[in-house]
């Protein structure tokens, strides 16, 4: 025997649906409960979307991006600097090798202690040019190096950035292959 609730009649009207729990009517969605379900999903569409597109809502000061294109300042965040001649463009994962300087190794890669603290002096000094930049220019020359890397010259407001750590003594011209930066006793050749 089914049994009928004693509910006034607007909040009859008001229910779709409704299954039987024991002696009473339960009802399965309201229409406010579908809109909650409607609205929490177009928040969290939202949310997904301001993240992944976070870097280009964060725009201040132009920057120009290898391909000519200027860029919002908030991509000079985006310049991951893996050692004092290499370079990511972490929005679109183009990695840089300076084409006129040439940094110690870094980590693992260094053949002597002196070698791997040079290489973090220029690392530091790159880092220092590029975060007080108002500007900052990928030159590709249009080749790649056997590892993939587009090589370009970098422009710091209007500075190469490979001359400048030539300058300081943190870099040596590039010659067209590596050059030992490390004696057999473990001392930097300058």
């Amino acid at each position: 025997m089914i049994k009928f609730p004693a509910y006034p009649l607007w909040m009859e009207s008001k229910a779709r649906f409704r299954v039987i729990e024991g002696d009473k009517a339960a009802p399965l969605a309201l229409p406010r409960d579908l809109l909650f379900g409607v609205k929490a999903f177009l928040c969290g569409l939202a949310v997904i979307l301001a993240i992944q597109y976070w870097p280009e809502l964060r725009s201040i000061v132009p920057v120009k991006a290898p391909s000519g294109e200027y860029l919002p300042a908030g991509r000079l965040a985006d310049i991951h600097i893996i050692d004092g001649d290499t370079y990511e463009d972490r929005m679109s994962g183009v990695r840089y090798r300076l084409v006129n300087a040439d940094t110690p190794e870094a980590g693992s890669r260094a053949k002597c202690v002196a070698e791997r603290r040079h290489a973090e002096k220029a690392a530091a000094a790159a880092r220092d040019l590029i975060a007080g930049a108002g500007k900052v220019e990928f030159l590709a020359t249009g080749s790649k190096d056997r590892y993939g890397r587009t090589l370009a010259r970098v422009e710091v407001d209007g500075r190469d950035l490979g001359a400048a750590l030539v300058a300081r003594k943190l870099a040596r011209p590039w010659r067209g292959h590596r050059e030992p930066w490390c004696d057999h006793r473990g001392n930097l050749i300058l």
